[in-house]
């Protein structure tokens, strides 16, 4: 029996899909070119047959790209019969489409014989007046060969028909050709027996082109003039010219007495024209008549081929399913309670993380990823790091496979363009087997990650920890570019393909589901250290406060973030340059950090004579920054690229009040008035509330202890064991996930 017939039926027509439109860009893409045939095929009818008293050619109508009666059945008859070339009146192809004529072209390719088409209804449909130009030839003209004129017309209001009633009396004027035989795409005169789907449009208009040819037929001579576009055999004779249609050469017919497969064959003598009508025995069983007369019905309906029918039918069979899977399938779309993730909670973990950078490059990833490996070796689980290598990294680390870097873009190597390519690499992951793998970035070493995940069947959980848009100015692409379109599609994207994403907010959750991401997302803060930076003694402050030549009676401002255009930190210098002016309380700001704007910076510092109030401290080694820390008086922040802000948190942690601007990684950190301010980014709003805390001790203490009371929850511990959970919930899903594979209870397409 087979399982999910749904998912199979959905996957037959996609790949149906697939070859139908994969072999449309053949024929249109792959295919030699060809122009100008109608030049190179009027050259051949002229060997064959200027010298004969008598020559016979072959009429067809409505080919309509068949290749079951056209190319297998007529075109050999026509090969093995007398006729020195053959002529479509209308409708060869069928539509104007680019496969189309190529298609026709290498059907043709199959007569042995000249041969020259009529510029039809379905030439012209689907925008192909340029295409038969270009293949083929103009869609009106006239040619003599032996002592007989053949013109052709186009009926299908393309060509005005004004203009071709003016041409076409001046060339009947000069000719003295003794035959002449007209092909004009659509019928003059309607046929006897009405057709189960013939209409007005499939006839000759306007009234005044048809009474205008006529009158030329009649004034003229003219012997026989042929038609295609009705799929019908009918013979009517007035004022001596013969209107001939045929419409038989492979479009659908209804296998009646007037609709059946035919062509025919011309006679041109000196006694005159004559015609023999050629039928096409199909031999089908009267059952097979009436559903080849619905199929004509079907036929009518789309006005398409065959292989454009299966392409539309397969193209909704796809969204028939995809309905049913909507409405009749029951969806759940909250998460699945019945997940038991206790066996994977009770058992050690591997984890295998990958990073674009880490230790001892100075970040807030990377300080966010060695917490975290911490935390989890602290639970007894094991922790296996891929990082680029850096020159001053560790001689021994424990599970840290460094990878050797292509280039590394930044001044100061803020990213580091790690070799993925390395076979070593995937093979240390396939010898340390991890129950999860942990992407920190959602490229390079993050995608690299990713594939490792699916060649070893293992959840991929992906944690967002960088507003990718605000880092537009290190990517070698136009900036707008970067920042409104492909940032946002680069995480879409990534994300979507990871069984989970780790997000530190609500507001950072809400970006994901905002640009649609559907993968299970987990709210979690990244864990500060929150005790060690309790056990700072007075001591190491004051001594601190020495070093830096601090007086005691100024306040002191701390910000830690990365010296570059993201981290908006010009906003905060020239802010506190006119708070200088606003206050008369010394303060001194220390910007913790380092990066590539560091001699802009420097001289902005300058040039607002800043010196004696700010000062770029640089890199710190992070077993210091709790005293740098808790040496200040406030936390500053500006910057708007964050997902947290794990700054602020140590901050807090270390009893600081924070003035922040708001953005997305801040919003859910700061409580407005109760542990700090954000404000929009704004100079006097962020440089009122700074004055604040600067002026008024008292409100400083109350907000330090409600900053210090907040960060307790933010611990290493809470963080590993929380993000161990998600880990564990994930290995349970997957397990779930195959046990329905297995058992047959896919939810389907």
């Amino acid at each position: 029996m087979i399982r999910n017939p749904l998912k199979w039926l959905f996957y037959l027509n996609i790949t149906v899909v697939a070859l139908l439109l994969g072999y449309k860009a053949y024929l249109n893409y792959f295919l030699p070119e060809f122009e100008g045939v109608h030049t190179q095929q009027l050259e051949a009818i002229h060997r064959a047959v200027d010298d004969s008293d008598r020559f016979r050619f072959a009429v067809v109508g409505n080919i309509n790209n068949s290749v079951g009666m056209f190319e297998n059945r007529i075109i050999p008859r026509i090969n093995a019969s007398d006729a020195s070339f053959l002529i479509s009146a209308g409708n060869a192809v069928n539509n104007g489409g680019e496969d189309k004529y190529q298609a026709l072209y290498g059907t043709l390719g199959k007569l042995e014989i000249p041969y020259l088409l009529t510029f039809g209804e379905n030439e012209h449909s689907t925008f192909g007046s340029y295409r038969f130009y270009e293949h083929f030839g103009p869609h009106y003209f006239s040619f003599r060969v032996a002592d007989t004129r053949f013109i052709f017309l186009d009926s299908t209001g393309k060509t005005p028909w004004r203009w071709q009633i003016r041409w076409l009396t001046d060339l009947l004027k000069e000719d003295s050709s003794k035959h002449r035989m007209v092909f004009v795409g659509h019928p003059l005169f309607q046929v006897d027996d009405a057709l189960l789907f013939d209409d007005e449009d499939d006839y000759l208009h306007p009234e005044a082109f048809r009474e205008a040819l006529l009158s030329l037929f009649r004034k003229h001579r003219v012997d026989t003039v042929f038609s295609a576009n009705i799929a019908t055999w009918s013979e009517t004779e007035v004022d001596g010219t013969r209107f001939i249609t045929t419409g038989g050469a492979g479009g659908l017919v209804l296998n009646t007495d007037n609709s059946f497969y035919h062509y025919l064959m011309v006679t041109v003598s000196d006694e005159g024209v004559s015609t023999e009508l050629e039928l096409i025995e199909t031999r089908q069983h009267p059952l097979l008549k009436h559903l080849e007369a619905f199929w004509f019905f079907i036929y009518s309906l789309f006005y398409t081929g065959f292989l454009n029918f299966v392409l539309i039918v397969s193209v909704l069979t796809i969204l028939a399913i995809k309905l049913y899977t909507v409405v009749f399938r029951g969806r759940d779309y909250y998460p699945n309670y019945d997940l038991d993730p206790t066996p994977f909670l009770d058992r050690p973990l591997k984890v295998t993380m990958f990073t674009n950078n880490y230790l001892p490059f100075i970040g807030g990833v990377p300080i966010s990823i060695d917490r975290l490996r911490r935390g989890l070796i602290a639970l007894g689980d094991e922790v296996q790091v891929v990082a680029p290598a850096y020159q001053d990294q560790p001689d021994r680390e424990e599970r840290v496979l460094r990878v050797p870097s292509l280039l590394s873009m930044g001044a100061r190597s803020e990213f580091r363009m790690a070799n993925i390519f390395l076979g070593r690499i995937r093979r240390g992951v396939r010898d340390f087997r991890p129950d999860v793998i942990h992407l920190h970035h959602p490229f390079w070493l993050g995608s690299l990650g990713l594939f490792m995940a699916r060649v070893l069947n293992v959840p991929a959980v992906y944690t967002y920890h960088t507003r990718l848009e605000h880092y537009a100015h290190f990517v070698p692409l136009p900036g707008l570019l970067f920042r409104n379109l492909i940032s946002h599609a680069l995480i879409k994207r990534f994300a979507s393909r990871c069984d989970g994403v780790i997000v530190p907010t609500y507001s950072t959750e809400e970006y994901l589901r905002m640009i649609g991401v559907k993968t299970p997302s987990y709210v979690q803060p990244t864990g500060i250290e929150y005790e060690r930076f309790r056990q700072v003694g007075a001591e190491e402050i004051e001594a601190l406060r020495e070093r830096l030549g601090l007086p005691a009676d100024t306040r002191v401002f701390v910000s830690v973030a990365r010296l570059s255009n993201e981290k908006n930190i010009d906003f905060m210098i020239d802010a506190l340059a006119g708070l200088r002016q606003q206050s008369d309380t010394p303060f001194h700001f220390l910007m913790i950090g380092d990066g590539h704007q560091r001699d802009r910076l420097q001289a902005r510092i300058r040039e607002l004579d800043m010196d004696d109030c700010i000062s770029l401290v640089g890199a710190v080694p992070p077993d210091e920054m709790a005293v740098w820390y808790r040496l200040g008086d406030a936390f500053l922040f500006a910057s708007k690229s964050e997902t947290q802000g794990m700054v602020i948190l140590e901050a807090m942690a270390a009893g600081l009040p924070v003035v922040a601007v708001r953005s997305s990684g801040i919003d859910d950190v700061i409580h407005h008035g109760v542990n700090g301010y954000k404000t929009p980014e704004r100079h006097d709003l962020w440089c009122e509330r700074v004055r604040q805390l600067l002026d008024d001790d008292g409100l400083r203490r109350t907000l330090s202890d409600n900053a210090l009371a907040f960060a307790r929850d933010y611990s290493v511990e809470n963080f590993a064991g929380n993000v161990r959970e998600i880990y564990a919930t994930l290995l349970a899903a997957r397990l779930d996930q195959e046990k329905q594979r297995r058992f047959g209870r896919g939810s389907g397409a």
